[in-house]
């Protein structure tokens, strides 16, 4: 067969290290599906990778955890995806079998493996993926939309159930405008939240507050304060924070008593203090959550074909051969939601 178009990253010296060039066409194997993609999705991670964190298992290497796109080609004992089908690739992959596995937590797994950082990803014109990975395409939805809110959306609402969300709780959510933070918002409040934002845009706090937020607050302020003026001095539920050390003092002291801290990124930083009396005197929760499992991503998937949550907005599209624009575009920070590359 002739051979796919790819961004292939060459080094780890930042994003300049990816060059279009030509690949094999992969061939599925037992189980897996070939998806011809129409659209992939931009995530910091395509940025991590390009800078060494982490350092791909081999070079070159294909980025892009999102995509949507037509099944092309199936390998052997696929059962109920057949070519044709229009999809959206949920990026959690593993090994089907281990405990973890048969338990439904994919993250769990041992040979957990993500899109476009473990193993090759969408940013192509096709890619290989175990056949459990492949969703139907929301009907409603166009290819950009399709491929811009898997990740983001099934990643933010495993968050919210692991801080136990409930209905009427109330959410700070952290840097409202990135792709995770806006899904969560959206998520929150299609869940029952009464939810409040954080931004150091003011465009995207003015965004968040046409869509229901129920305050906005510059992150690069003492929006702790602002969050206890607004909750009569009691502070909220539930925070979500992929900033890191950069608001996570100010984060942790937005909580009620009680109240649960959680992340799956820090953009900020690796490395955060804890002052561990505040943490036992007032009893919070601090949780950590990768990715999904593939029941949260088919749960996203139904929520936005259904219309219960919107998907995640589109900040901006670039023609494949823009990668490097695109890119230039979200190390900026500037987006408000995906940035996503179009075929």
């Amino acid at each position: 067969m002739s051979p796919i178009r790819a961004w292939l990253l060459h080094d780890v010296t930042g994003p300049e290290a990816y060059a279009l060039g030509d690949a094999a066409t992969p061939d599925p194997g037992p189980h897996e599906v070939r998806v011809a993609l129409r659209a992939s999705a931009l995530n910091h991670l395509d940025l991590w990778v390009a800078r060494g964190m982490p350092r791909p298992p081999s070079l070159p290497h294909v980025g892009g955890a999102d995509g949507a796109g037509v099944v092309d080609a199936v390998g052997r004992d696929v059962a109920g995806v057949g070519v044709g089908d229009e999809v959206v690739i949920d990026p959690s992959t593993s090994c089907g079998a281990c405990a973890a596995c048969v338990r439904g937590e994919v993250p769990f797994c041992a040979w957990f493996a993500i899109v476009g950082e473990h193993r090759w990803g969408t940013h192509a014109d096709a890619v290989v993926v175990p056949a459990v990975n492949v969703v139907s395409k929301p009907g409603r939805l166009g290819w950009a939309e399709a491929a811009a809110f898997g990740l983001v959306t099934s990643s933010a609402l495993r968050m919210l159930r692991r801080a136990r969300l409930r209905r009427g709780d109330r959410v700070l959510v952290i840097g409202v405008g990135g792709g995770t933070s806006t899904a969560a918002f959206q998520l929150a409040q299609a869940l029952g939240a009464e939810v409040f934002v954080t931004s150091t845009k003011h465009d995207k706090l003015a965004w968040a507050l046409e869509h229901g937020a129920a305050g906005g607050f510059d992150s690069s302020g003492d929006f702790d304060r602002a969050v206890r003026n607004a909750t009569d001095g009691r502070g909220v539920d539930i925070v979500v924070d992929n900033v890191g050390p950069a608001t996570f003092e100010r984060s942790v002291r937005s909580l009620a008593r009680g109240g649960r801290f959680v992340t799956n990124g820090s953009t900020s930083g690796r490395t955060a203090e804890l002052h561990l009396p505040t943490l036992f005197w007032r009893q919070l929760e601090v949780i950590g959550a990768t990715m999904n499992d593939h029941r949260e991503f088919a749960d996203a998937v139904g929520m936005v074909d259904r219309g219960e949550v919107d998907p995640v907005p589109v900040d901006s599209t670039f023609e494949f051969e823009d990668f490097p624009a695109a890119l230039a575009r979200l190390d900026a920070g500037d987006q408000l939601g995906k940035i996503v590359l179009e075929r």
